[in-house]
């Protein structure tokens, strides 16, 4: 209960106290009564305890109390304010309203994960441009990339980091996982890309190609460009490893409950400022071929100056993390071990096959990762069309990336009036309603870009650039969307669930619907290039795959909505009987305090006819 009693006993009472006597010491300017029904619900966050010394009443003491003496126990339970310090503890210092052993927890943090997510742009940005634009490579390597490298890297690393954690310390953990990530893209802009022409095997790879036909072009591309796929899977690992498993790992285990409440939500908006700054770098260092001499590799150049802004935020990063574990004290942890639910691949299939609920909400999720890895890879491959160069293509990325902050910064501000105006069946269709009309306008400038090509020569574009910028769009807006809307919703569907069907279906949709989101897309696009020939031939089939898959997850999402709302109403149904059925305690003409049960609570004094019985409004509990 969030009301308790403020109650004053006696610790020692004589035989035979008067009336006049026992009201006096139960103070009645804020008697039982008044404690009981105060319209303010107290809390447990303080308890104060007073000893007053009073005369004796009579001459042989009772024998609780020192000869001569009786003391009266004054025990308040006050109310749940923070600025109220528990039974023995000193108020904490604040600054804001905030005290000062939680500022520093979350503001390093907050600098770790803006650092974090700097690099990680810098890093998204980058991989791209080195293996698209790379010689003998083209966007198609991309689909090959995420399933046969990056894949099995991430499961390799998974691995080992068990069996690390197994025997490292927390901090050794992570010092020992990242800072091979700090070597590595140092070692790459200063060593790995100015020897590639040495170290890439070009001439095998050509007879290779010579003999398999150019349907191959992209596998034999992972052969040809080795070092720059190698830094594509470590800049994908840095999203997933630093970001999920580190950072949030670290902020989970010294941050509490309520600071993770108040303060989480800031990380996503620091975030998005990161990401907007970080773009302007990537602009910033990708003109600089612009101001080179002639035979200079600017890209170099512009390689060289981001992984140093990388490795420094990297050592950042580590300094943070050292501070904190130096100068922060830790919350403490119940010791209790919760059992995490553990479900193989065949019974995640089974348990998402026997329920439509959670049928309906792993596909929201596979169908957003085929979807935006459909329309991604063919925007990349006309971005390359378009921007050639490498420092050309990174520019634009550096403004796409700003492009992305900035809206995801706003998409967040507003998603909780759409939340609040439209509910959680609005907000779910908001993402594939945006990548579906985008998606459809991007595939229509491919497809049938030639006859609208005098239209747009009056706005000074070509139909390829107009496509560019219509993929950018269609990426930044749904990547904003994503952010904002689905993944909130995404797991506001957990919520009403039981606690079986919650737990179980959250697992499910990890084991199986999220690698088959990522990786579905991708496949599809392995299968129309091997197929087709090439990505550009396949442009129609994915425009119709992409179609029927955004159509499925505009139905999935309103028959959830359906069932999340009647689920919410059962559920605020069920509350109101619970807070009807609650037991109201009343005070009883006699004085005493007892629930509906009959269970007494208090008993100040024998006789207490002058007090009268009153009903109290229910609160909430």
């Amino acid at each position: 209960m969030e009301a308790v009693l403020q109650t004053r006993c006696l610790l020692s009472l004589p035989p035979n106290p008067t009336r006049v006597r026992v009201r006096s010491l139960l103070s009645p300017s804020q008697g039982l009564k008044q404690r009981l029904f105060a319209s303010k619900p107290l809390g447990l966050s303080g308890l104060s305890l007073s000893y007053k010394e009073v005369p004796s009443f009579v001459a042989k003491p009772n024998g609780l109390s020192p000869k001569g003496k009786n003391f009266i126990c004054k025990a308040e339970a006050a109310a749940a304010t923070d600025d109220q310090p528990l039974f023995g503890e000193t108020q904490k210092p604040k600054f804001l309203g905030i005290e000062l052993v939680t500022l520093k927890k979350i503001i390093p943090l907050g600098l770790m994960f803006f650092c974090i997510l700097f690099n990680y742009t810098i890093l998204r940005d980058t991989k791209d441009v080195l293996v698209v634009t790379a010689k003998g490579s083209s966007a198609e390597i991309i689909p090959f990339l995420k399933t046969w490298v990056n894949l099995p890297m991430a499961i390799g690393f998974m691995l080992l980091y068990t069996k690390l954690a197994n025997v490292l310390s927390k901090k050794a953990l992570f010092y020992t996982v990242i800072v091979p990530f700090i070597a590595f893209f140092g070692a790459f802009g200063f060593m790995l890309y100015p020897l590639n022409n040495y170290i890439h095997p070009e001439a095998l790879a050509d007879k290779l190609l010579a003999v398999l036909g150019p349907r191959f072009l992209g596998p034999l591309a992972i052969l040809r460009i080795w070092s720059f796929c190698l830094f594509y899977v470590m800049a994908e690992l840095w999203g997933s490893v630093v970001i999920s498993v580190l950072f949030w790992g670290f902020a989970n285990q010294i941050t509490t409950v309520d600071e993770a409440k108040r303060f989480y939500p800031m990380f996503g908006l620091g975030a998005n400022i990161a990401l907007i700054f970080s773009g302007r770098t990537v602009k910033y260092f990708s003109n600089l071929r612009k101001n080179l001499g002639p035979g200079v590799d600017g890209w170099a150049i512009s390689l060289k100056g981001m992984m140093s802004i990388v490795v420094l935020m990297g050592l950042a990063i580590c300094f943070l993390y050292w501070w904190v574990n130096k100068f922060v004290p830790l919350p403490t942890r119940s010791m209790k071990k919760k059992e995490k639910p553990k479900m193989g691949t065949m019974e995640s299939l089974k348990f998402l096959v026997s329920s439509k609920y959670i049928r309906d909400l792993a596909t929201l999720v596979v169908a957003y990762g085929i979807s935006i890895n459909l329309v991604e890879v063919t925007w990349k491959s006309k971005l390359k069309a378009q921007f050639p160069s490498p420092n050309e293509y990174s520019s634009f990325m550096g403004d796409f990336s700003t492009a992305t902050g900035i809206a995801t910064f706003t998409m967040m501000l507003l998603s909780q009036f759409i939340f609040d105006k439209y509910g959680w069946g609005a907000a779910a269709r908001i993402t594939p309603t945006v990548l579906l009309l985008t998606g459809v306008g991007f595939f229509s400038l491919i497809l049938f870009g030639d006859p609208l090509g005098p239209t747009l020569a009056k706005f000074g574009m070509t139909p390829l650039l107009a496509a560019v910028y219509v993929g950018a769009m269609q990426n930044i807006f749904s990547k904003s969307a994503k952010y904002s809307l689905f993944d909130p919703c995404k797991e506001m569907a957990y919520i009403p669930l039981d606690e079986d069907t919650k737990v179980k279906g959250k697992a499910a949709i990890d084991v199986v619907c999220n690698p088959l989101g990522k990786s579905g897309g991708a496949l599809i696009q392995q299968f129309m290039i091997l197929t087709f020939g090439s990505l550009a031939s396949s442009t129609p089939y994915l425009g119709g795959i992409l179609l029927v898959i955004v159509l499925a997850w505009l139905a999935a999402a309103k028959s959830l909505d359906t069932q999340f709302t009647a689920l919410r109403k059962e559920e605020e149904l069920e509350k109101e009987m619970e807070r009807a059925a609650v037991k109201i305690p009343v005070v009883s003409e006699t004085g005493n305090v007892t629930l509906a049960g009959g269970s007494l609570l208090n008993q100040a004094a024998g006789d207490s006819t002058g007090s009268t019985s009153e009903t109290s409004t229910p609160s909430n509990i």
